[in-house]
């Protein structure tokens, strides 16, 4: 539409300078002694229009003149940048393709050209995690000192990332060290630096400090809950190891634990093994118990009767009481039966095992059960059940891919 407007001005124009010309019959007189020249309106009038195009254009040509060096600097400097740009684009679509030495040349060449402090930055951590995971790890570290010395201020994407090779290469403690010094950038409060630091922590096996990181990780909502739970499970299960030689730190620790975490069955077990290895069977027994009544495990079932003492036969009462809601569990059958070998209860304690074998045969049935066997004087009947539980046993190692003969 703007063109049709111009065209029809331009027109206008023109019919009416022609219209001026063809009615114009004046004339101009120029006196410069000794000469007169006499020019008709309309003559002048071209040549006039004439020099002031030549001279609109010859400005022009010196204004372009004078800009061209900063134009070719300007034009060098985009092309640059689209070439920066292009290989950054390519190294990282590379390194998420998978082909980290094609993503390591491009961030590398990208690097080179010197661009601003971010994408030097991003360039170098792209080179760096490449060169990893070529597992070229001196040329790695060499890309981080560059990033460190283009890009001073990207402190947290250098770390960061510094941290994260460092653990992938198993080193905890420099990238602990590391991670510790975020702190000063504000960024250690991070949920990333957390998970990191949570790694790095659970490899250092200092359990207190994951303890604490999974506690702040379960406000942010970082893992699933179960995971969280299952986590904090393991560090309780590995402070309690560690302060078996003290009995007084154990006792003090367990009560330190909430209730809903000794819920866990795996935790309890724990716990139970740690009060009987001090001699503190009733202690160990009781844990088993609170767990079962909160909720039942058929596997720390069976682990009541690893510890019998002196109220082996309140033990056998309360695991009855649990029969009467589980009675088809075969741990809890080999548990009832163990407790009545111990309390030389045999009729009882064979009655027990053999419903266990109905339910399901195990090789530590009928190991309990020769057992009984040989001390009531029924020799071959131990020996058949040494065989069926030898049998079973090998079958558990075959499906475990274990050969009989290793």
């Amino acid at each position: 539409m703007k063109v049709v407007l111009w065209l029809l001005a331009l027109f206008a124009v023109a019919v009416a300078v022609t219209l001026a010309t063809r009615y114009n019959s004046g004339y101009v007189l120029v006196v410069a002694q000794p000469y007169r020249i006499e020019l008709a309106f309309n003559l002048l009038a071209v040549l006039l229009l004439a020099v002031f195009f030549i001279m609109y254009f010859v400005v022009r040509l010196a204004v372009i003149t004078l800009r061209l060096p900063a134009e070719i600097s300007e034009f060098r400097l985009r092309r640059r940048r689209e070439k920066a740009r292009r290989l950054m684009l390519d190294g990282l679509k590379a390194f998420f393709e998978g082909s980290y030495a094609k993503a390591e040349k491009a961030s590398a060449a990208a690097l080179e050209l010197q661009e601003s402090s971010e994408e030097s930055a991003i360039n170098a951590m792209v080179a760096a995690r490449s060169a990893h995971e070529l597992r070229k790890y001196s040329q790695r570290d060499e890309f981080i000192a560059l990033a460190e010395n283009k890009a001073p201020d990207e402190v947290v994407l250098r770390l960061m990332t510094q941290a994260e090779l460092l653990l992938d290469e198993r080193r905890p403690e420099p990238a602990l060290k590391i991670l510790q010094s975020l702190r000063a950038t504000g960024a250690h409060q991070h949920t990333a630096a957390l998970r990191l630091e949570l790694k790095a922590q659970q490899r250092l096996r200092n359990w207190s400090a994951v303890l604490d990181l999974l506690g702040q990780l379960e406000q942010r909502n970082a893992f699933d809950k179960a995971l969280i739970q299952q986590l904090r499970c393991n560090a309780h299960v590995e402070n309690l190891k560690s302060r078996v030689l003290n009995p007084q730190a154990l006792k003090e620790y367990w009560q330190t634990i909430s209730s809903a975490d000794k819920k866990d069955s795996k935790l309890a077990a724990a716990g139970a093994h740690a009060y009987a290895a001090i001699g503190d069977c009733v202690t160990a027994h009781q844990i088993i118990e609170q767990s079962l009544d909160r909720q039942w495990n058929s596997e720390l079932a069976e682990l009541y009767a690893e510890f019998p003492g002196n109220d082996a036969l309140r033990q056998i009462e309360r695991a009855e009481a649990w029969l009467k809601s589980h009675p088809n569990d075969a741990c809890l059958l080999l548990a009832l039966g163990k407790l009545c070998v111990h309390c030389e209860l045999w009729g009882k304690a064979q009655n027990y095992l053999e419903a266990s074998l109905s339910v399901e045969p195990s090789h530590p049935t009928h190991l309990v059960l020769a057992q009984l066997n040989e001390k009531i004087g029924r020799p071959e009947l131990a020996k058949d059940h040494y065989s069926k539980g030898l049998k079973l046993a090998l079958i558990r190692l075959e499906a475990f891919g274990i050969s009989a003969t290793e």
